[in-house]
């Protein structure tokens, strides 16, 4: 889809830090180099499309989860949690910032195979060391706590409803870019169209504007989501991120259930949960998933009668008869390498920040990154979490992150 871009002009010909793309990865990013006392640096952000209409922000779920298979991954979220629910405190106390809360109903895995439920079995063990509230439950325990669903198929559920379920990520989202702004962080509507390395290649000494101008920059940011494999193309460099379509679908139930549905991931791979108070909300992907084109956000008409209705109305029978409100496309910014981020600088263009390929984790990894990346930017190495296993190198010796907990 093409955008009517009204492009601005920054204000300086060349900055410490240029970030490609402003929306959730770019905007953290931003303000935690403005929150870090030690990065004194000019920051630019250029975004194509300042409404983030066909972002993969701007058509998040905003769910959140611990259940990962990795520590790593779990502690992210963990940070995610911390940071979202303390957000005022974390922004320096500014009364304008709203007290905001995780709606947890969880997130509740099926399993219908020894294999899978073996796979949540050890997931689970990681997760409780890692300070999690997982619990593990048989079928007959989910049909007491939960009546609705059909478990006539599952062999082991797996379920936390601490710090897990919906978050307002788009609020989130809203303040970051506000204080930083406020503190001096540029933010443009406009578009990066090329990139200039130095003589010796090891470096990116200037990105150039779709209106014309020629911007100097210490450090290039690549939060460009979807389209990072196309930005890292302008400074020589290929990555295994594509966009994949990924639908999402609002309903009303003719019969309503009597408590909160958490985030269902059935073993069909079809997912839903509560939305509101009376709506719920399903989401999935066609079993063919290729990599589309960026502008490509049409509905799969078939799939819903086809394949995500008759799965929900299986796992939960009072959805037989149910009333679709709303329905969209968005993407995921797929790494198909090994579903993971990619993150940190590359190994030959040494200024070249990647932080690409989150596979459908970005809004809720997004503290943990920003943070990290600012870290990274501001003294070269990681101060709080270490995030090396998702560098860039990983790719280079053909190590993949191993995360088992992908939806």
């Amino acid at each position: 889809m093409s955008i009517a871009l009204k492009q601005q002009a920054p204000a300086r010909s060349s900055y410490d830090v240029v970030i490609v793309g402003g929306a959730i990865m770019g905007a953290s990013t931003a303000w935690f180099l403005s929150d870090n006392p030690d990065f004194k640096g000019s920051v630019l952000v250029v975004e194509r499309d300042p409404s983030y209409e066909f972002s993969s922000t701007g058509h998040t779920n905003s769910c959140i989860r611990q259940q990962f298979s990795s520590e790593l991954n779990v502690r992210i979220s963990q940070y995610a949690a911390d940071f979202f629910q303390n957000m005022r405190a974390y922004m320096g106390g500014d009364e304008r910032v709203p007290e905001m809360k995780i709606q947890n109903y969880g997130y509740m895995y099926l399993a219908d195979t020894d294999a899978f439920a073996n796979v949540l079995r050890e997931a689970h063990k990681v997760q409780v060391k890692a300070g999690a509230g997982t619990r593990l439950m048989t079928a007959d325990e989910i049909k007491a706590a939960y009546p609705f669903y059909n478990v006539e198929d599952i062999v082991l559920g797996s379920i936390n409803t601490v710090d897990e379920g919906y978050f307002d990520g788009f609020t989130m989202f809203d303040w970051w870019r506000r204080q930083s702004k406020e503190r001096g962080v540029e933010y443009i509507a406009n578009e990066v169209v090329a990139m200039t390395r130095n003589g010796a290649g090891s470096r990116i000494e200037s990105v150039t504007l779709a209106s014309g101008e020629v911007i100097g920059c210490g450090q290039v940011v690549n939060c460009t989501g979807p389209r990072a494999a196309r930005t890292s193309r302008m400074a020589g460099i290929d990555i295994p991120v594509e966009p994949r379509k990924r639908y999402t679908w609002v309903f009303t139930a003719e019969q309503p259930l009597d408590r909160e549905l958490p985030l269902t991931i059935d073993p069909s791979g079809v997912h839903m949960r509560q939305d509101g108070k009376t709506t719920y909300m399903a989401g999935g992907h066609s079993d063919i998933d290729p990599g589309v084109d960026f502008d490509d956000f049409s509905m799969d008409l078939s799939l819903w009668e086809d394949h995500i209705w008759p799965a929900i109305a299986t796992r939960i029978p009072q959805f037989e008869a149910i009333r679709v409100i709303r329905e969209w496309t968005g993407h995921y910014a797929m790494n198909f390498f090994d579903h993971n981020a990619i993150m940190g600088p590359h190994d030959e263009v040494e200024n070249f920040i990647f932080l690409n390929g989150f596979s459908g984790h970005g809004l809720q990894q997004s503290p943990a990154m920003g943070r990290g990346t600012a870290e990274w930017l501001t003294y070269g190495e990681y101060r709080s979490l270490d995030l090396r296993p998702f560098h860039f190198d990983r790719i280079a010796r053909n190590d993949p992150f191993i995360e088992k907990a992908i939806i």
